[in-house]
């Protein structure tokens, strides 16, 4: 009998699709690494591994389990890793690239469940759902017209990046009234087109739109894309939305542009050090909705990159190019 594939992964929360599908391959070996225990433990697995199943959530995982040169070293074997979301933080791609070692990520499988929570964190910021729950439970509320907040209808959204969420909340966008303007250097003007969306350049879109949402990874060009310049460029009385990563935007900018009145308000699900620390001035602003990088993270979000994840896997075994490889 051939030597059984091995497939790691850690033992950080994933769906249980994952594991059912890959325990029913007879030619797979999965094995659980105890991300509290020893690197030397860590090692002795990783050894034998042919493919690596990560979690992307950078500040979740131990720095000893983040795909580098250094962990590359210590896994002669390996041919393929596995990202447990459409962002690959705690991967080296290029490491991976310069070793032939196959990386995909999981783009697509929660979506949907990321562009309801942009539409929720839109909503609550623009009705001012949350100002108004803590005003009623502080016995504070003066009177309803205090908590007045606009229609989303006929405004404008601006989306930086119309990949599989982007083009999903900009369905959503459009089926509420709204207007959708959208930037992404790395589509055509026909495919922004196709997607239910005007291509715009990115000042067009800063200086027109009413929302602005970033859908976009983050990498060296978009890092600190949102700082005192851009927030200075979007409209007066305009709202910043973001479910798409920490560090995108400046999050001293973004609180200064609060503070001063030009910016109406925010909804954040992603922060540069999640969760944030205590005394982060983002934290209880008062037009500020704040969640914990829980946009993907529903119960079908979680099971769809599961099973995506454990396809691609299967799909790698049986020596077949899976559909979500990244090459930078």
């Amino acid at each position: 009998m051939s030597e059984k594939v091995c497939v790691v992964r850690t033992n950080l929360w994933i769906d249980p699709i994952f594991d059912a599908l890959l325990t029913a391959n007879d030619k797979i070996d999965l094995r659980v690494i105890d991300v509290a225990a020893s690197q030397q433990e860590w090692h002795e697995t990783l050894q034998h591994a042919h493919y690596y199943h990560v979690s992307a959530a950078k500040d979740e995982l131990p720095a000893g389990l983040f795909v580098t040169e250094a962990l590359l070293a210590r896994c002669p074997r390996l041919k393929g890793v596995s990202s447990s979301g459409a962002g690959y933080d705690t991967i080296d791609i290029a490491a991976c690239n310069a070793r032939n070692i196959t990386v995909v990520n999981q783009a697509g499988g929660n979506a949907n469940s990321v562009a309801e929570m942009a539409l929720g964190l839109l909503l609550a910021v623009s009705r001012r759902i949350v100002e108004s729950d803590r005003a009623l439970v502080a016995q504070q509320a003066s009177s309803r017209e205090a908590l007045m907040g606009h229609e989303v209808a006929g405004k404008t959204l601006g989306l930086v990046g119309i990949g599989h969420i982007g083009s999903r909340f900009a369905q959503m966008a459009t089926g509420l009234g709204m207007n959708v303007l959208a930037y992404d250097p790395h589509l055509t003007p026909q495919d922004i087109g196709l997607r239910q969306a005007q291509p715009v350049s990115f000042e067009a879109l800063l200086a027109q739109s009413d929302i602005v949402s970033l859908h976009c990874p983050l990498n060296n060009d978009t890092r600190d894309m949102f700082n005192a310049r851009a927030f200075s460029a979007m409209k007066p009385g305009a709202i910043f939305i973001s479910t798409a990563r920490g560090g995108i935007h400046n999050e001293a900018d973004l609180h200064a542009a609060l503070h001063n009145g030009h910016l109406a308000g925010a909804g954040l699900d992603v922060w540069r050090q999640e969760p944030p620390v205590a005394d982060n001035p983002l934290l209880g602003h008062p037009r500020v909705v704040a969640t914990f990088h829980t946009a993907g993270v529903s119960h079908e979000g979680r099971h769809n990159v599961a099973r995506m994840a454990a396809r691609q896997l299967l799909l790698m075994v049986d020596g077949k190019t899976p559909p979500h490889v990244v090459t930078s």
